[in-house]
């Protein structure tokens, strides 16, 4: 017993370290522990503590003279080995699993000496035979933790001494998320319960804080929890190397959720330009609902550039974004030949409301709208897709619903539509809509609605715009209204329904319209030109005008099964085909009262109308009576399941649809038979693969100029139906998990896909990949158990094949062949390499190729794109830290970009 005993006492004197967490309220995990030599000396223990000291629940009462304490009858204090109450050395010794409570104060650790005259107490680990610490101190006072090596605490004054620190802070910028900041320092000393002075610490966010792979040196700095460190000379260390990367003192922001700040810029240089200063700003959080980022570009030639973001939200509320950006582009210098000067911009909006807010009234927005050349010519575009995309459109729309009977919707919209190749705008400001609900005047609201009577129904709708057509150079300007259309319609849409004979389901019904405008024209000889050669003038005539029109519609349908079965004990048990035929009739009046004549120079009478060219036309000269033919069939399967415990079989689609339809006009004078259309789809390799197809089927023939005559092609030696045109489109995905399960797509991806189909580019990668910046990805677990995948790599591959046929004049050409494809291969845990590429075959020429690498190298990105040829023939290079927190520790490059002039 006396050999433990001593054996102990010489565990008291080991040196011991130091580390140390702070949390608040987060949940504090302990770090890696590097075994170093201790640099705190316990108090030295009296050479009789072997034989005073005794076991758990004894203590030894010394015969000296006894010095009040003033906390010792208010602590609480145990140990699973010994506890020794010195009151000569006026110290209370604890060892193995020692534990002391004292008011909010708890401390926990392998070996614990208390002097309870000066408040003061020490903590530390033990060390076991093998050489291995165990037991670190576990401080807690309040929400503070403190897990350090080693540390001394004084209960007076509230300061502390902590050797080889160790904390652990979680911190966030603006919107990009939070992250770990780790601090570790040789001597960390606490001045009170939210100011810490550190000395040779070190800064980083790298997951191995033992040997981290990057870290920030620091010679002294003031440390404020969940706050900042406040730092003198501090240079960059690579590896344990120190680099040349240094600043005389830093600033570091340690606050969680947004705090105002600057964007650190980055510094590129552009051979149109020169050098450049870009992305750097301000962030500001104007509420807790929203925020504000302005960020600039800036140009040694003069170009400048300014953006500017805002992001709002408001749970249960609303959420929506604002991106504004504007360009200012120069182009050589001044007094030479190809100088030139430009302005770009672009405005992206997004506002939704959610549905729990306010269900009867809701206000929504998607808005994307500038100049057609500003995916193209941006100096600071992210997304390579969005170079190929040839359509910018907006919609604002606001609608409000009055839910009493009969219930009233009303919408108030504002679209735009931008064509970026042809630079034509066309707009409806505003587009104003309402309709009220159908209604059953011969049935009770809540009753059953049964036969012909009781199925009759009527509704009501209106709409009214005012539609703008324009240009790019003339949007927002006071001449984009030159051009303006505006008009009103209201319709009276009537049905019923009704079935004959059990399975026949027949519906009669009509449709009556009228139309109301502000302006039509007048058509006629201009009666200053000479008499034999005079032109047709066009008289614009302001003010209110209408016309009417209507039609009636029947139509009949049923629905017929089919199944063929092969038997149970067959891998295809069944095929069942489902056919749904429909005859239907419509009848359209003439209505050529709305009509009127004038004499060309030939003294014949030509026909107009006064609203041809109004917003919503003229109504129709010729009746129609036609009957219109439809089948639409769906075949599906019954497949036994490959687990043989599963008794129930699958039903797997064949075609998911496959419908004809055509029509047969009774006034028409010939070519009474109107083409036969065809279409069809399915999905198939568990909705893997997706196949469509549509196609014109025409029973008449041609002459030699291509004009259809009023002759069967089968009577002119041909076939009974002539294919005219045909489209086939098959899209497959696939990837290395698709027999495994579904394959994981992480935040970092679903916010890139976000921000990319928010900017109207793809979100599958075919014509590229964005260079996003502002998509952290996160650093992978250190822990991979094959650095090498050997056979099993993870890959993805995206195909898109598109064929087109034309057969309308006798072509019989292929007129559309191409080939998308897109994928990535992850090579190792860390290197990642894709591609997205296609070819067209009839131009014979390749399609927008992108290759993509990227290598994660733990704490840091490193991302290259290239686009190797064609107009957006470029590259992009990047490294920098992952940790949203040092973020601005970066260096980008790119080639330069193609400019459209």
């Amino acid at each position: 017993m006396q050999t433990n005993k001593l054996r102990y006492l010489i565990l008291l004197f080991l040196v011991l370290g130091v580390s140390f967490v702070s949390a608040q309220e987060d949940p504090i995990i302990p770090l890696p522990i590097k075994a170093i030599k201790d640099t705190i000396s316990a108090p030295l223990l009296p050479l009789s503590f072997s034989t005073d000291s005794t076991f758990v629940d004894s203590v030894t009462q010394d015969s000296a003279p006894v010095k009040k304490s003033v906390i010792l009858d208010k602590i609480e204090y145990k140990a699973k080995d010994y506890v020794k109450l010195s009151q000569k050395d006026q110290k209370i010794y604890l060892y193995n699993e020692a534990e002391i409570y004292y008011q909010d104060t708890e401390l926990k650790a392998g070996i614990i000496v208390m002097d309870y005259i000066k408040n003061e107490v020490y903590a530390g680990r033990i060390k076991d035979s093998t050489g291995t610490y165990s037991q670190l101190p576990y401080f807690k006072q309040g929400d503070q933790v403190v897990i350090p090596d080693s540390i001394r605490f004084n209960f007076d004054t509230q300061k502390a001494l902590i050797w080889n620190s160790r904390t652990e802070q979680q911190a966030g910028l603006g919107s990009l998320g939070s992250d770990a900041m780790k601090v570790l320092a040789e001597i960390t000393k606490k001045e009170n319960d939210s100011v810490y002075f550190l000395k040779d610490g070190k800064l980083t966010t790298s997951k191995d804080t033992v040997d981290p792979d990057y870290y920030i040196r620091v010679r002294k700095a003031k440390f404020v929890p969940g706050k900042k460190i406040i730092a003198g000379f501090s240079n960059f260390y690579l590896v344990d190397v120190p680099t040349p990367i240094a600043l005389p003192f830093a600033y570091f922001p340690l606050t969680t959720g947004r705090a105002a700040g600057l964007i650190f810029p980055t510094f590129t240089q552009d051979p149109n330009r020169g050098f450049a200063v870009q992305n750097g700003g301000y962030y500001l959080p104007i509420s807790d609902y929203a925020d504000l980022s302005v960020m600039g570009d800036f140009f040694t030639n003069g170009s400048y550039g300014v953006r500017i973001q805002s992001i709002y939200a408001k749970r249960y509320k609303f959420r929506g974004n604002i991106n504004f950006r504007f360009e200012n582009q120069i182009f050589s210098q001044k007094g030479f030949d190809d100088f030139t000067r430009t302005t770009i911009y672009n405005l992206q909006i997004s506002h939704s409301q959610d549905t729990k807010a306010n269900p009867n009234s809701r206000f929504s927005a998607s808005v994307n709208l500038g100049s057609s050349q500003f995916f193209t010519n941006s100096f600071n575009q992210v997304n390579v897709q969005n170079t190929l995309n040839n359509n910018l459109s907006s919609s604002i729309t606001y609608s409000k619903t009055f839910p009493e009977y009969p219930s009233v919707n009303l919408n108030l919209t504002a679209s735009h539509n931008q064509n970026t190749q042809s630079q034509e705008v066309n707009l409806t400001l505003p587009t104003v809509q309402g309709s009220m609900e159908r209604i059953f005047p011969f049935a009770k609201r809540d009753g059953i609605k049964k036969g012909m009577v009781k199925n009759f129904n009527f509704q009501y709708n209106f709409r009214a715009e005012n539609r703008i057509r324009t240009t790019d150079s003339l949007f927002l300007t006071a001449r984009m209204f030159d051009d303006a259309r505006i008009g009103a319609r209201h319709t009276l849409p009537f049905n019923t329904n009704f079935k004959v004979a059990k399975y026949f389901s027949v519906s009669v019904g009509g449709n009556y319209e009228d139309v109301w405008t502000f302006e039509t024209f007048q058509r006629g000889l201009d009666p200053e030109d000479p008499e034999s050669n005079r032109e047709v003038v066009l008289d614009t005539i302001s003010g209110f005008d209408r016309y009417n029109r209507y039609g009636f519609s029947a139509s009949i349908g049923t629905t017929l099964y089919g199944t063929v079965t092969f038997g149970e004990d067959k891998k295809i048990q069944a095929i069942r085909h489902v056919m749904r035929p429909q005859i239907g009739w419509a009848f359209t009046p003439s209505f050529e009262q709305f009509y009127d004549t004038y004499l060309n120079n030939d003294g014949e009478e030509v026909l107009f109308s006064r609203f041809e060219g109004t917003l919503n036309g003229a109504p129709s000269l010729n009746r129609s009576n036609s009957l219109t033919f439809s089948l639409q069939n769906t075949f599906e399967a019954k497949v036994r399941d490959r687990d043989s415990t599963v008794t129930e079989p699958k039903k797997i689609p064949l075609l998911s649809n496959l419908n004809f339809s055509t029509a047969y006009n009774f006034e028409a004078d010939s070519l009474k038979l109107a083409p036969i259309g065809f279409n069809g789809g399915t999905q198939l390799f568990d909705n893997k693969m997706s196949v469509n197809f549509t196609g014109t089927l025409d029973p008449y023939t041609i002459d030699n100029n291509g004009r259809r005559i009023n002759t069967f092609n089968i009577d002119n030696g041909g076939s009974l139906l002539r294919l005219t045109r045909a489209t086939f489109n098959l899209r497959y995905s696939l990837d290395s998990k698709t027999l495994s399960g579904d394959r994981p797509v992480d935040e970092a991806e679903e916010a890139s896909d976000e921000y990319r189909a928010a900017s109207g580019g793809r979100t599958d990668d075919l014509f590229g990949a964005g260079f996003d910046n502002r998509v952290q990805y996160q650093e992978r677990d250190d822990d991979i158990e094959n650095p090498v995948y050997g056979t099993k790599i993870p890959w993805n591959l995206n195909i898109q094949l598109a064929l087109g046929y034309l057969n309308s004049n006798r072509q019989n050409e292929i007129n559309n062949a191409s080939l998308m494809f897109g994928g990535d291969v992850q090579l190792s845990p860390r290197w990642d390499v894709g591609i997205s590429s296609g070819y067209d075959f009839v131009n014979q020429g390749f399609a927008q190729t992108q290759l993509r690498f990227r290598r994660n190298l733990k704490s840091f990105d490193l991302r290259f794109n290239w686009v190797p040829f064609g107009r957006n023939e470029r590259w992009d290079f990047f490294i920098g830290i992952s940790s949203s927190i040092l973020s601005d520790l970066k260096w980008e490059q790119n080639s330069q970009r193609f400019i459209r002039r």
